[in-house]
């Protein structure tokens, strides 16, 4: 979840750097997004367009509007991951039984609109866990119910040649301190250890966590501020090679940095947010 101040100029951002980006879509608790999406996985851009309709969080319920609204008080850029979810139901419970959440699962539906402009239904349960060493850092899994209607080709074709999303970057100042909460979160046992940090795979890329030196020294990029606890900083993208990418940044007057087969936009450019391409070759 990519949180900005101004959604069509995300937007806009995003189609510039050759993203294919679907229509505004409207939330029922006043925030508004646009979906950059690929095979299984996808990038929200979202923002608060309707804050007259935003509910306020509860003991047991997060609402989505009132930490959006919260984060986008502070600072923009990646205020939430989510990680595919089949039962929210049963991540609920693995959430409580592990400590690491005791909310109730929550339920909604909107339109969408396929590339021909015709409006379909997707709906959604979402399980939330919390680390409370990452306030700023929203957490859930996502049931969709109707993803024929929400999952398109057509919207997966991008103009940079960006085939996926390989993983999302956290920042923290002891990233061990997080290893806990994030295996129970993403329900997995093993995770590695790396001299920037840890790393835990999952079905849809990778999460890696490191302090700020490091992320400095790997990406080129100065890290977000994590006085206040852990952030997501940069999301990565895998694409074939470079070549279609420059041309579209490029043509989109977009001056990346380049550290050896990735091209950093830095957060300072995309909206809070770095965003790592990776060539799996030269050009």
């Amino acid at each position: 979840m990519h949180a900005v101040r101004d959604l069509d100029a995300a937007a806009e951002f995003y189609a510039r750097a050759g993203f294919t980006v679907g229509a505004r879509n409207r939330h029922p608790w006043g925030t508004h997004n646009h979906i950059v999406q690929f095979a299984g996985v996808f990038v929200e851009l979202v923002s608060v367009a309707e804050p007259g309709l935003i509910a306020p969080s509860r003991s047991r319920s997060i609402s989505f509007g009132d930490f959006t609204r919260d984060f986008l008080a502070r600072h923009e850029g990646l205020s939430m991951l989510v990680l595919e979810g089949t039962n929210a139901a049963a991540d609920a419970d693995a959430f409580r039984a592990a400590g690491i959440g005791d909310f109730e699962v929550f339920d909604f539906a909107r339109e969408a609109k396929r590339p021909d402009g015709s409006t379909v239904k997707v709906a959604f349960s979402l399980a939330f866990a919390a680390d409370p060493q990452a306030a700023d850092i929203g957490y859930f899994t996502c049931q969709q119910h109707y993803p024929e209607n929400f999952w398109n080709p057509a919207f997966q074709t991008h103009a940079n040649g960006a085939t996926g999303v390989a993983g999302v970057v956290m920042v923290a100042e002891n990233p061990a301190d997080h290893h806990v909460f994030l295996k129970a979160f993403a329900g997995v046992r093993d995770l590695k250890s790396t001299s920037h940090g840890i790393r835990i795979e999952t079905p849809r890329g990778e999460i890696q966590v490191m302090d700020p030196q490091a992320y400095r020294l790997q990406f080129a990029a100065e890290p977000p501020d994590v006085t206040s606890g852990a952030r997501l900083a940069a999301i990565r993208f895998s694409l074939p090679g470079t070549a279609e990418l420059k041309s579209v940044l490029g043509n989109g007057g977009i001056v990346p940095a380049q550290r050896a087969r990735s091209l950093i936009v830095p957060a300072d450019v995309a909206h809070g947010a770095t965003l790592i391409f990776e060539a799996a070759k030269e050009g």
